[in-house]
């Protein structure tokens, strides 16, 4: 038996799809979702996601995370739920593999900065980033723009959006504006990024010796871990403590998430995908697991990317994505003809766009080329 078929009623299924912006035939042998992640994994966005900061910029070390080894993780994760829950294990993963292509280089500090750059023109959101990837910026096939992905896929990839973009975007907006929810397959790939980044960031943070053991104990999910590692293994030691402790961290947050979801599930009587729509959000943690979850965001954002070093790096950034903003708009000749042909047509947003999909390296090498004065390069 396929595993499509043994989906729960309530799953989204290929033969369901609200379809695609430009009709195609049917992707046979493959399913629908199953071609949005291909489609997705061979972007040019996704590639490069290898050079894009999680935390810590990529030159910094060749062990910590990136936002491609972020978005891997999260994928990894969503379909261990999806398989558990019966759901669209393809659709959960081209989500999850779709999720930052809008992200800036720098992480939150690059799309903080972008944001503020943009606040006269729209503003900047990397989910709706995301979506104008997949939607208009990738450009690889004849017939139309962007990888013209399921409604499901770009509904899911859609994390949150404000009233007004909501009223622009047509079909894809409306749940906002009817305040319905998205599949559960978004809604896990949602809480698999969530479980991804802070345990992830945790093991990045020990690795950089920014925090440390004794600290996390502080907070419940790590301490209580941390015990039992240290019980089972008390002679263990290095690397090897923080990925024990790690791996059980995620393991028992997916536990619990499945768990409730479950409960959630059943307690709403839910049958169908338009029940989970019509629904209250399904997905989530336990009331306990939620604050455990959210002690240890506390402790990372106070020790981990409000420290001293991490803000130091991000204030580069900053000035970085600014520097760049105000050049390109001062003088769009700067930009290469092909990106001043975007400008004519897209105006401001097209700056926008040709900042946000920069690597960490292409930005500082464009840093350099501008504003460097030791040498004169183009």
């Amino acid at each position: 038996m396929s595993a499509r078929s043994e989906l729960a009623s309530y799953a989204a299924h290929d033969a369901q799809t609200r379809g695609r912006v430009h009709a195609e035939p049917p992707a046979h042998p493959r399913g629908e979702f199953q071609r949005d992640r291909d489609r997705i994994v061979h972007s040019t966005a996704f590639r490069r996601l290898e050079y894009k900061t999680q935390v810590f910029v990529n030159h910094e070390g060749d062990h910590f995370r990136t936002r491609l080894t972020h978005s891997l993780e999260v994928a990894q994760i969503g379909r261990t739920i999806a398989r558990l829950l019966s759901l669209n294990e393809e659709l959960t993963e081209a989500v999850s593999l779709a999720h930052d292509l809008g992200h800036t280089p720098f992480g939150h500090a690059g799309q903080d900065a972008l944001n503020a750059c943009m606040k006269d023109h729209g503003g900047f959101e990397h989910n709706l980033q995301s979506l104008r990837v997949v939607d208009k910026l990738e450009q690889r096939y004849a017939e139309f723009d962007g990888l013209n992905l399921c409604y499901e896929t770009r509904e899911g990839i859609l994390k949150h959006c404000s009233l007004t973009n909501a009223r622009e975007l047509g079909e894809l907006g409306q749940r906002f504006l009817d305040k319905k929810q998205p599949s559960l397959e978004a809604q896990v790939a949602n809480l698999a990024d969530e479980i991804a980044y802070n345990n992830h960031d945790v093991d990045d943070g020990l690795r950089s010796g920014l925090i440390d053991e004794d600290g996390l104990r502080e907070t419940q999910l790590f301490s209580r871990h941390f015990d039992e590692v240290r019980a089972k293994y008390p002679e263990l030691n290095g690397r090897r403590v923080v990925h024990e402790i790690v791996r059980r961290m995620i393991n028992t947050l997916i536990l619990d998430l499945v768990a409730t979801t479950r409960t959630n599930l059943e307690l709403a009587g839910v049958k169908s995908l338009d029940d989970v729509r019509n629904a209250a959000p399904l997905a989530g943690f336990s009331a306990g697991m939620l604050e455990q979850q959210r002690e240890l965001k506390r402790y990372l954002r106070t020790h981990l990317y409000q420290h001293y070093k991490v803000m130091r790096m991000t204030s580069k950034a900053a000035r970085i994505i600014q520097s760049l903003f105000d050049a390109f708009i001062a003088e769009p000749r700067l930009l290469s003809p092909e990106h001043q042909e975007h400008v004519q047509r897209d105006g401001t947003r097209a700056i926008a766009d040709y900042i946000a999909g920069m690597t960490d390296r292409y930005a500082m090498r464009e840093y350099r080329r501008l504003f460097g004065i030791d040498e004169i390069t183009v």
